[in-house]
């Protein structure tokens, strides 16, 4: 059996879908357990929608179940400055909104229905992994995160606890001998030798 520990306030909506494929994935072939060690919000959420079982902390984070785009506009700055940003572009949409102007009303319109759109693909995921009813996802689909005992109730948790939780969990009820020895395999991290990278990393992605 599998368990995966999250501890994250999510991150870019493709990544989190392809993170929450790949759990899936080892689901099909391995039971497999997420332990939320704190937070699972939004992106992080979605990685453990993959899972057969979510356990969380009594005073662990779930959900945050939305999407935001953000973008700087510098525009007041520039004009400030005495700063015009020239270009050249195929179409008025391209590579728009650019913080370097206002935003115009049909950018802004093209953005939001990204955003609208992603945010019905995760309000759908978490509706159908989670087997909640209209009624039932309309409580937590506003973008709030909930403590891990607020989660058992809405059910956007299994259960509460901690890895000998998901361990008991797995022994009940996919009949795995709760001595198995627990294998620890930690994620290396790319940007180990460039600590100043990583930092921007995470400021930029979550």
């Amino acid at each position: 059996a599998v368990i995966v520990h999250i501890n994250s306030p999510g991150g870019t909506t493709s990544g989190s879908e392809e993170l929450h494929d790949s759990i899936k994935r080892l689901q099909a072939e391995k039971p497999t357990v997420i332990v939320v060690d704190g937070l699972a919000a939004s992106g992080g959420y979605i990685a453990a929608l993959g899972s057969d079982h979510i356990v969380a902390g009594e005073t662990s984070l779930v959900g945050s179940i939305g999407v935001l785009f953000q973008y700087p506009n510098f525009s007041e700055a520039l004009k400030t400055l005495g700063i015009k940003m020239e270009e050249i572009k195929s179409s008025p949409l391209k590579a728009a909104p650019n913080g370097f102007e206002p935003t115009s009303p049909e950018a802004r319109a093209a953005v939001e229905s990204i955003v609208m759109d992603s945010y019905a693909w995760f309000r759908n995921l978490v509706k159908t992994r989670r087997q909640l009813d209209d009624a039932g996802i309309e409580k937590v689909a506003d973008g709030r995160v909930f403590t891990g005992r607020q989660g058992l109730g809405l059910k956007l948790v299994d259960e509460l606890g901690d890895e000998r939780t998901a361990i008991a969990w797995l022994a009940k009820e996919k009949n795995i001998d709760p001595k198995t020895p627990v294998r620890d395999f930690r994620l290396r991290d790319r940007f180990g030798d460039l600590p100043f990278l990583h930092t921007a990393a995470v400021t930029v992605l979550h």
